[in-house]
C-alpha cells in the first residue's frame, strides 16, 4: 500500500477496494450480502466472526470462498467430538535426537475456519481462547506468536439440534459478530441450484494481500468518530444491563445478563468500518445501528420469562435500538 496517501484517499481506496472483494466473492456466493458485509468487517476490524445456521446454508462454503479470495494462509478444522486441544494448537514431540520439539497445529495460519465449533466438548473449544484474544499459544510455559493477521471464522449448527454443546459465554464474547443465516430467497435458491449443478467452474481471484489487511485494520482504527455517535454506542450496550438506573422495563423483565464493555468496543470499530466500506469519512448513529444486532446477539442472555414469552434476543434489541 502506498504509505503516502492521505487518511481521505485511503478510505476512499478502502471503499473501492472492498467493494471489488465482494464482487470476487459474489461470483461464488449468491445473495448473502449483508452475511458478507458482517464477515469482511469482522475481518478488516481484526475481529472474529460467528456462523449459525441449520446444515445445507453454504456457511463453510462463505468462509472457504473469503479465503481463496485472500492472499493469507488458511486452515479448515472440523470440529468433532473427540477433537483435543492439541489437535489445534500442536504438541511437543520427541525428534530423533530426543529432545522435545514443538509440532505446530492447524492454528497457525492466518484464517482459521473453525468448521461445526459446537460439536466438541467445552475443553477443546476453550483451547481457542488465549488464541482468539492474545493472538498467540502458550505449550509447556513457552508462547508462540500466530501469524498475523489472525481470524477465526467459526461455523455453528443450532444448539438445539442434537450432539452439540452451547459455547461457554466467554467464548462467544471473543467473536465480534454472531451473524444467523436464513434460508435462501425462491429465485437466490434456483440461481444456486443452476450454478452448482453445472460443469461451470468459477475461479475466485485473490483480492488482497497480508500487507493490504493490516493497512486497512490501522485505518479503520484511525476513523474519527463524535462524541455523540461513542456516547450512542455506550448508551446502547447500558440499555441491555437489567437493573441499572435507566435500564428499560422490558429488559429487566426479559433478561438476566447484559452485554459488556467489549460490546462497546466493537460497536463503534463495526461502525467505523461499515462507514468506511461505503465511503464515509466518519461513522453516524445508523452505522452503529446496522451493525448492533450481530454484535449484541450473543451477549445479551433471556430469562425463563422470555423463554415462556417466546421473545426472542432480536426482537428485543430491535425494540431498544
Amino acid at each position: 500500500m502506498k504509505s503516502n496517501m492521505t487518511d481521505v484517499e485511503a478510505v476512499d481506496n478502502f471503499a473501492r477496494r472492498s467493494q471489488e472483494l465482494k464482487n470476487e466473492i459474489g461470483k461464488v456466493i449468491i445473495g448473502q450480502r449483508d452475511i458478507v458485509d458482517k464477515v469482511l468487517i469482522s475481518i478488516f476490524s481484526n475481529g472474529h466472526c460467528l456462523l449459525i445456521g441449520v446444515p445445507g446454508l453454504a456457511k463453510t462454503l462463505l468462509v472457504s470462498t473469503v479465503a481463496r479470495s485472500l492472499d493469507m494462509s488458511f486452515n479448515r478444522i472440523q470440529f468433532t467430538p473427540d477433537l483435543m486441544p492439541s489437535d489445534i494448537i500442536g504438541s511437543e514431540i520427541l525428534d530423533e535426537q530426543k529432545n522435545f520439539k514443538f509440532n505446530k497445529g492447524p492454528i497457525f495460519a492466518n484464517i482459521i475456519l473453525a468448521d461445526e465449533i459446537n460439536r466438541t466438548p467445552p475443553k477443546t473449544q476453550s483451547a481457542l481462547l488465549e488464541a482468539m484474544q492474545e493472538k498467540v499459544v502458550t505449550i509447556s510455559g513457552k508462547t508462540y506468536t500466530l501469524p498475523q493477521p489472525f481470524f477465526v471464522l467459526a461455523t455453528q449448527n443450532p444448539i438445539e439440534q442434537e450432539g452439540t454443546y452451547p459455547l461457554p459465554e466467554a467464548q462467544l464474547d471473543r467473536f465480534m459478530f454472531s451473524i444467523k443465516l436464513d434460508y435462501p430467497t425462491l429465485d437466490e435458491e434456483v440461481m444456486v441450484v443452476k450454478n452448482t449443478t453445472s460443469d461451470r467452474a468459477v475461479t475466485v481471484n485473490k483480492m488482497l494481500n497480508n500487507e493490504e489487511i493490516i493497512f486497512f485494520q490501522n485505518l479503520v482504527r484511525k476513523i474519527p468518530v463524535t462524541d455523540n455517535v461513542l456516547e450512542y454506542a455506550v448508551k446502547l450496550v447500558h440499555r441491555t444491563r437489567p437493573g441499572q438506573a435507566g435500564t428499560p422495563e422490558m429488559i429487566n423483565k426479559y433478561l438476566s445478563w447484559g452485554a459488556g464493555p467489549r460490546a462497546s468496543q466493537n460497536l463503534i470499530l463495526g461502525a467505523k468500518c461499515y462507514a468506511a466500506m461505503k465511503g464515509k469519512y466518519s461513522p453516524d448513529i445508523e452505522d452503529v445501528q446496522a451493525v448492533a444486532t450481530p454484535i449484541l446477539n450473543h451477549r445479551i442472555f433471556k430469562n425463563y420469562k422470555a423463554e415462556a414469552e417466546g421473545m426472542s434476543v432480536e426482537k428485543i434489541i430491535e425494540a431498544i435500538l
